[in-house]
């Protein structure tokens, strides 16, 4: 169904037709300069702070987190996280050109593949768009560099995160995507499919009984790239 056939059935079961043309300028209005809402006070610190902030909430939802100082240090960092796991070196990677671009030679163990997630996959890298502080989440829009596959069916999700990437509340990472996205075709900015995630995925809806990886991973690792000078300030 087409979008203006969705559209239609929407407005004939609302009785209504097309809105005024004063409605409609209200609302590219907001579009066009969002309103913001309340703003947690956490999240208003220096960078170094943020940053320990967004560190400090992955470990308390049970993620992990390792500090790397450039994409050389990836590969290593990989090896060795999977090895003290007693995970295979076997991973399917995103296709995205930063992970891509990567030398790999000085761990010919690890093994891998740039592509969409699969049921078998065990160990999975990707790349976030952005990650918010205040949470420790990090956000993943779906796109063709960032499979959304590979978030939900391995076992192990692997996230690399860019310092710079870092904001502190949710509607400055909202603000990046609108920046950063646009459509040359309908000057929209959403992606099919945003994820935010806090985490490993878990559940307690049985008996109140804490299960990771109900729904997708049951391990989550941040590999944080140090890129921003301003976060390292001070620490």
């Amino acid at each position: 169904m087409s979008k203006d056939a969705i559209l239609g059935a929407i407005r004939r079961g609302l009785r209504r037709g097309e809105l005024p043309e004063d409605q409609k300028a209200m609302l590219r209005a907001r579009m066009a300069a969002p309103p913001r809402h309340l703003i947690p006070a956490r999240s208003r610190v220096s960078r170094p702070e943020q940053i320990a902030l967004f560190v400090a909430n992955i470990e308390k939802e049970f993620g992990s987190v390792e500090r790397i100082p450039d994409l050389d240090a990836v590969p290593a960092a990989i090896a060795d996280y999977l090895a003290a796991q007693n995970q295979p070196p076997r991973f399917a990677m995103a296709p995205n050109p930063e992970l891509q671009g990567i030398d790999w030679s000085s761990r010919p163990m690890l093994q891998f593949e740039a592509r969409k997630g699969l049921p078998d996959d065990v160990v999975s890298l990707q790349s976030a768009f952005a990650a918010i502080a205040e949470t420790g989440t990090l956000m993943l829009p779906s796109a063709p560099i960032r499979p959304t596959t590979l978030n939900l069916l391995p076992d192990v999700a692997m996230v690399l995160v860019r310092a710079s990437r870092i904001v502190g509340a949710y509607e400055e990472a909202w603000d990046l995507l609108r920046a950063e996205q646009k459509d040359a075709l309908t000057g929209g900015f959403m992606p099919r499919n945003v994820m935010l995630v806090t985490g490993p995925s878990r559940s307690a809806d049985i008996e109140q009984t804490l299960e990771l990886g109900a729904h997708g991973p049951r391990m989550l690792h941040v590999l944080l790239l140090d890129d921003d000078p301003a976060a390292l300030a001070g620490s």
